[in-house]
Formats: C-alpha cells, structure tokens, sequence
C-alpha cells in the first residue's frame, strides 16, 4: 500500500471543460469568443470579491495620511498588483482566451499566482496593521487586506485540494 500526498484539481477555474466552476457545462466553442455563464460560476463571483477588496483597501490606504511610507506603498503596490493579475484571469476565462493561448498551463499560472500573491499580500497585510497607529483609514486598509487575503485562501481551496491519496496494489500471486 502506497500513501502520499496527492494534489487534486476539484473544479475548473478556466470555465473550459465539463462541469466548469460551479457544475455548470461549458459553453460549446462554436458560441463565440464570449463565456456568457462564466460570471454566474463561484470561481468568477470570487474573483470580483477579492477585485473589490483588493480596490476597497487601496482606496482606504491612499487616502489616509500615512506615517510610514515604505509600508504603505509596499501594500499599495501588492494590492494593485494582485487587483491586476486576478482581473487578468478573470478576462482570460471570460474571453475563453486559454483557448487561443494554448502555450501557457492557465490552471498552474493561476495557482502559482494565487499562492505567491496570496502570501506576499498576507505579509503586506501584517506590515499595514503594524504600521497602522490606529488611524482608521490605516487600519481599514489593512482589514481589507486581510479580508481580501482570506477570499484568495477559498479560491485556492474551491479550485484546488490536497488530499492524501490511498493507492492499493494488487499482490495477488
């Protein structure tokens, strides 16, 4: 008997294939370049809560008097950043443009970009608290991170699970 960790795709983010997002079929290729039932799955209304998010906590951050700059431009930046990538996969799956660009593994950008950005958002969320000295526009910003940092956590764990994967061999001799 062989144990090990297995990492299991439950749905797919892209809106391509059988069952896509929220166990919805996909559309047919003839339909055009348009996903028309990709912003009703759960991966795409996660999407926009973390784009609101993400938009909410630079709002807040910008318009506050801040005391310390590198913080808070280090989370501006992260917060644009990631406001970028996700509204980017959001296009790419509403456009069904992973079938043009065929080059590309969407599934894995998507997850390396939610793992990386989830973390360095994390940390940028840390560092705005820390430095926020109780200024509420601050402390907004950051809570916002942090909400904004929890919704990419569920897009990981909706798309992406990992399970122990129990594999029985056969010694029948």
């Amino acid at each position: 008997m062989s144990h090990g960790a297995g990492f299991v795709r439950t749905t797919c983010s892209s809106g391509g294939g059988p069952g896509a997002g929220a166990g919805q079929p996909s559309a047919r290729p003839s339909e055009g370049p348009l996903d028309p039932g990709y912003p009703r799955t759960y991966s795409a209304l996660l999407k926009v809560a973390q784009m609101v998010t993400l938009l909410i906590a630079f709002i807040c951050v910008r318009s506050s008097v801040w005391h310390s700059y590198s913080a808070y431009s280090y989370f501006q930046v992260v917060t644009i950043c990631n406001l970028i990538m996700i509204l980017v996969f959001y296009l790419v799956h509403l456009f069904r443009l992973y079938r043009l660009l065929t080059c590309i593994s969407w599934p894995l950008s998507e997850l390396l970009h939610y793992l990386i950005g989830t973390l360095i958002l994390l940390i940028a969320s840390i560092v705005a608290a820390s430095k926020s000295y109780s200024q509420s526009g601050l402390v907004a910003g950051a809570i916002f991170g942090f909400v904004a940092t929890f919704l990419c956590l569920a897009s990981i764990w909706m798309s992406y699970k990992i399970s122990c994967v129990t594999q029985s061999t056969d010694a029948a001799v």
